[in-house]
């Protein structure tokens, strides 16, 4: 008798517990509840920051002072009309213009060359590759020695085939050049790996069929590499110039923004104003009007690749 009452009793919890379930599942997603610890991380590391950056933009915040004041928009106005603003802003874009060009056509160059089946691939890769494994403050040093007016490599370089050697670094109108050349050979490497994969990843039969048509390896490369590179090129290219927007590393240890701040970018104009002016409401009024820009320039680029692919 027992035995008879106990088994209708078990199915009768596990349907309990199932309903339990079933209704904790329509309540709260699977999917949320995987995704909650990155959340919550995102909300305290991300969000967060940004609440009290746009909160700390609207006072005058100051490391000298300890009773901040709600200001409005007094900050974004004085940073629109700021002279040294625009002109930070400016270095900025220029050196995101002079060095996103050789960093897309140089990485391009460098994986065609080893995707052409160069004896020892690993060697070329490896040497493309291990720059952007150093970190910046080894980069500052030996790029630092390089252009040594006096005792620098390429001064000597030029000096072995009767030239003038040049301030590389002290002369405001090549300073922020040397400091594009140090970039490419830094970063390069990144995005060559990424055209590496993706010629990696053009089918064979495209080959097979333009040489069939008679088409020969400048042809294959005008006709089917670069449109089949369209789309990594473009992505690439947007990568670079987020990251060439947000330069500070090494423009800070090679020049720390001279001479006379000819080659200062935008970001240490905001550290200069933040952390040596104490002025943290200003600086991070001049950090919101940069992610604008950023935020527009990124919108123009995607609608422009959108355009190319239609």
């Amino acid at each position: 008798m027992s035995t008879r009452l106990a088994s209708p009793g078990r199915p009768r919890a596990d349907r309990t517990a199932t309903g339990r379930g079933a209704t904790l599942r329509r309540v709260v997603p699977p999917g949320l509840l995987f995704a909650l610890p990155f959340l919550v991380l995102f909300v305290l590391f991300m969000l967060w920051p940004l609440a009290q950056g746009v909160w700390m933009s609207l006072t005058d915040t100051s490391l000298s002072a300890h009773d901040p004041s709600f200001i409005g928009l007094d900050n974004y106005t004085e940073a629109l009309g700021d002279a040294e603003m625009w002109r930070a802003m400016w270095h900025t874009v220029w050196f995101t213009i002079v060095s996103t060009v050789p960093l897309v056509v140089v990485a391009l160059a460098m994986a065609l060359l080893v995707h052409t089946g160069l004896p020892g691939q690993w060697v070329w890769r490896l040497a493309f590759f291990a720059p952007y494994l150093l970190p910046v403050g080894v980069i500052g040093l030996l790029w630092l020695w390089l252009y040594q007016p006096d005792l620098g490599l390429y001064n000597h370089l030029l000096q072995a085939v009767g030239l003038d050697g040049y301030a590389w670094l002290s002369d405001e109108s090549i300073a922020l050049y040397a400091i594009v050349i140090a970039t490419v050979w830094w970063t390069v490497g990144f995005n060559f790996l990424l055209f590496l994969a993706a010629l990696q990843s053009v089918p064979d039969h495209l080959y097979e069929a333009a040489a069939l048509d008679g088409a020969g390896a400048w042809r294959r490369l005008w006709h089917v590499t670069l449109p089949q590179l369209r789309r990594i090129t473009g992505v690439v290219t947007v990568l670079q110039m987020l990251a060439s927007l947000k330069v500070f590393d090494q423009v800070y240890l090679l020049t720390k923004g001279g001479p006379n701040g000819s080659t200062r970018p935008v970001v240490e104009y905001l550290y200069d104003m933040g952390f040596t002016g104490y002025r943290l409401g200003y600086a991070s009024a001049i950090s919101y009007v940069f992610f604008a820009l950023i935020i527009l320039a990124s919108a123009v680029q995607f609608v422009a690749l959108r355009r190319r692919e239609k």
